[in-house]
């Protein structure tokens, strides 16, 4: 369902903190330090999250999909078999992960996993039924053209699923993930995130958003091409 999203914080437009942006070299840096525990210390806070999004793809029609930011590939496995996956990602350390979890589980709709730039990819207009990216917006140092070019990638008819945490916009959180914000370049990923760095006016009209379970803290959002 559409839901009305608030304004942020104009002192943080955007959701940014200008004196924190990410750049591709600082993204790299921070995934080669995250790659061998990625799965331990991440993996079971966005189990629901991730588990959530694979679910709406295998509902989905269309069988090319698309996986942005595929990290260590821990949504790999929970594809239903019909599906024809692709991956990419920046980090070749969380890709060597993700080809070992391919081979070690027979995954044989897995159909390639890249070193890519999702900003800027390799591939033909129009070359998916569906582009998802799990906890990639608030990472990538340009999230409209992360979008822009899923959008791209992806056919008429066809879907956008985004899932990632988004700045809370009062109440306790929103303190923590602005005192985090200078953080973001040690992290890795924006903790002050809003909808509006990434989602147009049109667009926020047209999203279709998951609700969260109970104190969850990850957002699933549809967008259809």
């Amino acid at each position: 369902m559409n839901q009305t999203l608030r304004k942020q914080d104009p002192a943080v437009a955007g959701g940014f903190v200008p004196i924190a942006a990410l750049d591709h070299a600082s993204i790299v840096e921070a995934y080669r330090r995250w790659a061998g525990i990625y799965d331990t210390a991440f993996g079971g806070i966005s189990s629901k999250a991730r588990l959530r999004a694979v679910s709406m793809v295998n509902r989905l029609p269309g069988k090319d999909v698309l996986e942005v930011g595929v990290g260590t590939g821990l949504a790999l496995p929970r594809y239903d078999s019909d599906k024809r996956i692709t991956g990419i990602d920046l980090s070749k350390e969380m890709l060597r992960k993700a080809r070992e979890r391919t081979r070690k589980d027979a995954l044989t709709n897995v159909q390639a996993l890249h070193e890519m730039d999702a900003e800027a990819t390799s591939f033909d207009d129009a070359s998916f039924d569906i582009a998802v990216a799990m906890f990639v917006a608030s990472v990538v140092p340009n999230p409209k053209r992360l979008l822009a070019e899923m959008r791209r990638l992806v056919r008429p008819g066809g879907d956008i699923l985004l899932v990632n945490h988004f700045a809370a916009a009062k109440g306790p959180r929103w303190w923590i993930e602005r005192a985090l914000a200078p953080a973001s370049r040690a992290l890795g990923w924006h903790p002050d995130f809003a909808m509006d760095a990434i989602f147009g006016a049109d667009d926020l009209a047209r999203i279709e958003i998951e609700p969260e379970p109970r104190f969850g803290i990850f957002t699933l959002v549809r967008l259809r091409v």
